[in-house]
């Protein structure tokens, strides 16, 4: 059979039930009135039915502020109506807040013949609360001068206290219960504003790894450990939506061991210092006018094997580039992909080679100096992929040239992580120089790095 809520015609519930609740000193009444009753209601009488069937439509439940006697004779329900607690109804009435509430349901779910009634209790209790929280409401909203108090300028409650025995000392100890709300809107009222995010990370890592004969840094085919720093800041474009501000600082350093070297027990095949910065102010959509810097050198010296020859040391080579462009930047709304590509029209190289003992023909430099600078162009990407929960990947190019003489870089990481500290590394680099000298046929001037490794990785950051 059919189910339904009928309220008296003219007569709004949510409305008429305020004043009701707002007055703890009017009395108010359940009571079951017949078909043809000669009681005059006033006008703050509401009419609630509950989920009564059709054929006892009749039958109503008044809430009504008259005169009735308070042990009135009720006849039964055709089933237990259960109510929320009488503690709800608190006095007086206090302004807790203006809340989105959804639409209040008139007719009950439809349960089933098998376990309608067991859910009777919790449908009857949660129109309860939804009525009660709309004729709040509705009150503190046309009744203002009336809520006198606020739940914000109530005073602190009192202390509580918990009792339990403490272990060592065998003595029962009183201590008091914080209460967290207030502590709460604190925190969010005190909310600091993250204007850098910063990242670090640090591995070590035992790898196996392939060097071409002429790679630039030199190095030999061998079992090696690695370690690797990485500190990254960047601005955050929500607070600075008109900026693009980030630094990267990286050093990495690979040691191997050289069981056919005479002269020493351990070669050098990783040796480098890196410093990564792009500035950058938007000029449409994701383009922004951008300044980028590239720095890198190598810190400690490097040998050929079986011989006291240098072949890179702290500056020898090193490479300063200064490029003005634009740079175009996009990120996901999952944050799990970022790309950011530099063109930079007018770019500027400064290569290095400080030490005596080195040849500074090798690095495209006149004879007697120590330097050489070129002017030119410039492209450079990066581009990080969080493929899975586990698994990311990295990829760097940078491209420049005098148009005379061609440079370009080409790195490839991806990283498998097994757990927070364990990570499992394949990382690949191809480089092309146009000034270097051709090795041989095979190789001629491209020159190739694969480390394959796998070690320990701790990361920390504040985003």
């Amino acid at each position: 059979m059919r189910k339904g809520l009928y309220l008296v015609p003219g007569i709004i519930a949510v409305i008429l039930l305020s004043p009701i609740i707002a007055s703890a000193q009017i009395p108010v009444d359940l009571m079951r009135l017949p078909k043809k009753s000669s009681v005059k209601t006033q006008r703050d009488t509401m009419v609630i039915l509950p989920w009564f069937d059709e054929e006892i439509a009749d039958d109503v439940c008044l809430l009504d502020s008259m005169n009735i006697e308070p042990d009135t004779v009720m006849p039964e329900p055709p089933r237990v109506i259960h109510s929320i607690p009488l503690a709800t109804y608190g006095t007086p009435m206090i302004y807790e807040g203006w809340q989105y509430l959804d639409s209040l349901q008139l007719i009950p779910t439809d349960r089933g013949p098998i376990g309608k009634h067991a859910f009777e209790w919790i449908d009857d209790i949660n129109f309860g609360y939804l009525a009660y929280n709309r004729a709040r409401q509705n009150y503190w909203m046309n009744y203002p001068d009336k809520v006198t108090m606020n739940v914000a300028n109530l005073p602190e409650p009192p202390a509580h206290y918990n009792a339990f025995v403490d272990p060592v000392t065998t003595r029962i100890v009183l201590e008091e219960q914080v209460s967290t709300q207030n502590s709460d809107v604190n925190n969010l009222l005190d909310i600091q504003k993250i204007n850098w995010i910063q990242n670090f990370s640090a591995s070590a890592q035992f790898s196996q790894s392939y060097i071409s004969p002429n790679w630039y840094q030199g190095g030999n085919r061998s079992l090696l450990a690695i370690v690797n720093l990485i500190y990254n800041v960047k601005l955050n474009q929500k607070l600075h939506p008109k900026l693009l501000f980030e630094t990267t600082v990286s050093y990495k350093l690979g040691v191997n061991s050289a069981p056919d070297d005479t002269v020493r027990s351990y070669n050098i095949s990783e040796d480098l210092f890196q410093i990564i910065s792009t500035f950058g102010y938007k000029a449409i959509k994701r383009w922004y006018y951008s300044a980028n810097l590239q720095f890198k050198t190598q810190v400690l010296n490097s040998y050929k094997a079986n011989s006291n020859t240098l072949r890179s040391a702290f500056m020898s080579p090193g490479e300063l580039n200064l490029g003005i462009g634009m740079t175009y930047e996009y990120t996901n709304k999952r944050k799990t992909f970022n790309f950011n590509a530099s063109i930079a029209p007018l770019s500027w190289q400064l290569r290095t080679c400080y030490d005596g003992r080195m040849n500074e023909q090798n690095y495209d430099i006149k004879p007697g100096h120590h330097g050489v600078s070129k002017y030119g162009s410039s492209v450079e990407y990066n581009l990080n992929w969080k493929v899975t929960y586990n698994i990311d990947y990295k990829s760097r190019l940078f491209l420049f040239s005098d148009y005379d003489l061609f440079q370009g870089d080409w790195e490839h990481t991806i990283s498998f992580n097994v757990n927070r500290y364990l990570s499992t590394q394949i990382f690949a680099h191809a480089r092309y120089d146009s000034s270097t000298p051709r090795y041989n046929q095979k190789w001629r001037k491209l020159q190739f790095k694969e480390i394959f490794s796998l070690g320990f990785t701790y990361k920390f950051g504040n985003a």
